[in-house]
């Protein structure tokens, strides 16, 4: 009976992922930040693929969760074979127009939370000959993003970190990998407060994310350091090497430029918010 830990699964690509492993009879742990949504998705999985499916409604970047979690899957831990690090998120605007606390958040969740849990589960999956760590990287990794910059900085720590951690443990039985997709059909750009332009943008190159889940689970069971979904994804991530900074900037700047109403309404409702938060 093997387990696997799989953050931010109650939508998008850790939904996929959880139901890919499902399908190859790993029973679950799951957490997320939306717990309706994970209690339908755990629900939704149990049902569909005969597993058991243990759910945490947790935000990573509480400076708690770390405990939670692991207090959480300890009683699996002697089936605990594979850990996916996926949650994760980012904000789209100006550096300078995103309240600080917001940029905050996103580093703790997106690399704080995955430092964490990588440290604390690697004892956990040295028990075993064979075991993984997928820690989900973005294709925004490989360059700099304007006006996505702290999520983009944000997986470039991801993917040193990663690819450093996987030589480290080449030779124990922990196989570690990097999960890089790009636009991929989620609530990412809803969460983000990405403008009409960039949507459309987005739209052209989407993925689903079962297709995303797929390459992901085959990759990781094969060994691979960097997995990169979509011919398109990886001309995105090999190509900026072989032009000047400036001109990379600039066509991810142009592409995430904010300014349309969406964006606006989507940056005052975080200045209300920091706002509430520091008058509590």
């Amino acid at each position: 009976m093997s387990y696997a830990l799989v953050t931010g699964a109650a939508k998008g690509i850790g939904k996929a992922i959880a139901a890919a492993l499902a399908e190859k009879n790993y029973h679950l742990l799951l957490v997320d930040l939306d717990g309706q949504a994970l209690e339908d998705t755990a629900t939704t999985l149990a049902a569909t693929y005969r597993v058991h499916v243990h759910a945490l409604h947790q935000d990573l970047s509480a400076t708690d969760a770390l405990q939670k979690v692991v207090q959480f899957t300890t009683p699996y831990h002697d089936q605990l074979q594979v850990v996916v690090n996926n949650a994760g998120y980012g904000l789209n605007g100006a550096f300078e127009h995103i309240p600080l606390p917001n940029s905050f958040n996103i580093i703790d969740v997106n690399i704080r939370a995955q430092v964490g849990l990588s440290h604390a589960y690697i004892p956990v999956l040295r028990k075993f000959q064979k075991a993984y760590l997928l820690n989900v990287v973005s294709t925004t990794a490989y360059q700099p993003v304007p006006y996505l910059n702290i999520y983009a900085a944000t997986k470039a720590f991801a993917l040193s970190f990663t690819r450093s951690l996987r030589y480290e443990l080449r030779r124990t039985g922990i196989s570690v990998s990097a999960l890089s997709p790009g636009s991929t059909d989620t609530d990412f750009v809803n969460r983000a407060g990405m403008g009409t332009r960039t949507r459309a943008i987005a739209d052209r190159f989407n993925m689903t994310s079962e297709a995303v889940a797929k390459i992901a689970i085959r990759g990781l069971f094969n060994g691979k350091a960097e997995i990169i979904p979509g011919f398109t994804n990886k001309l995105n991530a090999w190509l900026p090497k072989f032009f000047p900074k400036t001109l990379v900037e600039r066509i991810a700047g142009d592409i995430y430029e904010t300014g349309d109403t969406r964006q606006q309404t989507a940056v005052a409702s975080l200045r209300q918010e920091a706002t509430a938060a520091a008058n509590i």
